[in-house]
């Protein structure tokens, strides 16, 4: 392992490359600060690429969180101006089944008008000529404002735009020690992993927003978060059987949420606390998809004879109050700890808690402090100022882009917004197919493989969905496999590595629904990619 001493400085350090880390880098670059962001795999591979992708109303919390409820409504309104192409406007449904308590409606209600959030009773007859695939017993229905929001597109506009402003994005960095000087914070050391090089950068500020694995961050520099996983399990099924996020009208409970999103639904979460030790490899269990199914079925029956295309777990960062050792006093609100008056550190903050939809308003107030650190007066801009891909509307887009098939042409607008416009000039290969199941071009591919800090078949799924569609890269893994090769110049038995990773990534989220006819497919998937290509184990070595 090299040793590569560097002497680059910055204002401030960002650890933790999801939504949160993003959000931040992107609001101190707009402010002016110099910003490095490190992510030790690529954006959006923890808790923001794993959860129901809801754009929450608040209503959920209404009743147990009103603050959460309140900042969640906010954040809701914020994110349908600065990130259009991000968001789906849907609206929710919160239903009462026969077995739930109809008199819970009326407390719902009356917490969400107070929380800000808009909660209209309608008759279920018409919630059901809203929602065809809602449960035909329903007792009661209320109509909220709930949405759906694509957490890669989000995030990915947010480092797009902290680079813009300056900001420097690494990807596959792993902070292994915080460099500090007696009662200070001034640097980190990382790992690499491209490289296999240990490298230093400094700055006055270290912010841990590394999720629930700020737990291990802080514990770098001997200090204690009280973080507590809570894993949440969920189901992505093969089509869209609803186009309204569908809720239960009761406490929050286990799947509870069907959300329409692209071209699936999904439904979500269970929660159930895990060790430390395993928030790396969560693996869904036969449990908890049947839990989900049968949960998921009452609200929408149809899902019975729907097909599942994978299951998937993240882990939620909840914290408990310094002051409760048990850890039995836990928040899902926002955390921001300042360790210089906590901890007596100078020089190193933590944000963590909240919720994909409150990010930029936890970004904002980690910027806040940052800016109060480095005694800088700039104001935020970041609930204002739109996202790249949101600033031009889908018709100005769309005729810019003309010259693309149609079908492709929407589903290019819908992925990137107004950054569709870097396929105008593509040519009829370019325009070719990747990804039959989610319309993913060449160009496209192209696009994120030059621009969009793709390194590898699992990053360009998260650019551009490709492999995540109904055959879950059975057809088009090879296809893109071939032209990363052939764009990084990179030899045969790395990219044959690389295709190998990416299918048993997928494999991971198929194996716990493999039964029937998903099972049949991925036997047919290992047949083509062993028996006609060659790619057997000893393609990952």
């Amino acid at each position: 392992m090299k040793q590569n001493e560097t002497t680059q400085s910055f204002d401030v350090i960002i650890i933790g490359g999801g939504a949160t880390g993003a959000g931040t880098a992107r609001d101190c670059s707009r402010r002016g600060i110099k910003t490095l962001l490190l992510e030790r795999f690529d954006i959006s591979t923890g808790a923001t690429g794993r959860n129901h992708g809801l754009l929450h109303s608040g209503a959920r919390y209404a009743v147990t969180d009103k603050e959460s409820a309140e900042e969640c409504i906010k954040e809701n309104m914020t994110l349908r101006k600065i990130a259009s192409h991000c968001v789906e406007e849907t609206d929710g449904l919160f239903l009462s089944l026969p077995e739930d308590d109809l008199s819970y409606q009326a407390k719902f209600v009356e917490a969400c008008k107070q929380a800000g959030i808009r909660a209209d009773i309608i008759d279920p007859k018409e919630a059901l000529h809203l929602e065809p695939s809602a449960n035909r017993d329903i007792i009661g229905a209320v109509r909220v404002p709930d949405g759906a929001v694509d957490p890669f597109r989000l995030t990915a506009s947010n480092v797009m735009d902290a680079k813009l402003h300056g900001a420097t994005i690494l990807t596959y960095q792993e902070v292994i020690e915080i460099i500090r000087e007696q009662n200070r914070v001034i640097g980190v050391k990382v790992l690499d992993h491209k490289t296999n090089e240990i490298k230093s950068y400094y700055a006055t500020i270290v912010v841990n927003a590394g999720g629930i694995w700020g737990h291990n961050i802080a514990k770098l520099v001997d200090i204690n978060i009280n973080m507590l996983p809570s894993k949440g399990a969920l189901l992505i099924f093969g089509h869209r059987v609803n186009n309204i996020v569908l809720n239960r009208c009761r406490k929050p409970a286990d799947a509870d949420i069907l959300v329409p999103g692209d071209t699936i639904c999904l439904i979500g979460t269970t929660s159930s606390k895990v060790p430390f030790e395993e928030i790396d490899h969560m693996k869904v269990t036969p449990e908890e998809v049947d839990v989900l199914l049968r949960e998921g079925e009452k609200m929408a029956p149809i899902l019975a004879q729907t097909r599942i295309l994978r299951a998937y777990a993240g882990v939620r960062p909840l914290v408990a109050s310094d002051h409760d050792p048990s850890g039995r006093s836990v928040s899902r609100g926002i955390v921001l700890l300042d360790h210089a008056t906590r901890d007596g550190l100078e020089g190193f903050i933590t944000i963590t808690g909240g919720k994909l939809m409150t990010y930029r308003l936890m970004a904002e107030w980690t910027t806040d402090l940052i800016c109060k650190k480095l005694n800088l007066s700039a104001i935020c801009t970041t609930a204002t100022e739109k996202l790249p891909g949101s600033r031009e509307s889908i018709e100005e887009i769309s005729k810019k882009i003309i010259s693309v098939p149609l079908t492709q042409r929407n589903s290019t607008i819908y992925r990137h917004g107004d950054m569709a416009d870097r396929f105008s000039e593509n040519t009829p290969l370019d325009n070719s197919l990747i990804c039959e199941c989610e319309e993913v071009s060449v160009g496209e591919a192209k696009y994120a493989l030059n621009e969009l800090d793709v390194n590898n078949l699992v990053d360009l799924r998260r650019r551009t969905r490709v492999g995540m569609g109904t055959c879950q890269g059975e057809l088009c893994a090879c296809r893109a496999a071939g032209l990363m090769s052939d764009m990084n110049k990179v030899c045969t038995n790395r990219a044959k590595a690389d295709l190998a990773s990416f299918l048993n990534e997928r494999w991971k989220g198929v194996s716990p629904i493999a039964w029937g006819d998903t099972l049949r497919e991925s036997e047919y998937t290992a047949w083509i990619y062993e028996g006609v290509c060659g790619l057997t184990s000893s393609s990952k070595k």
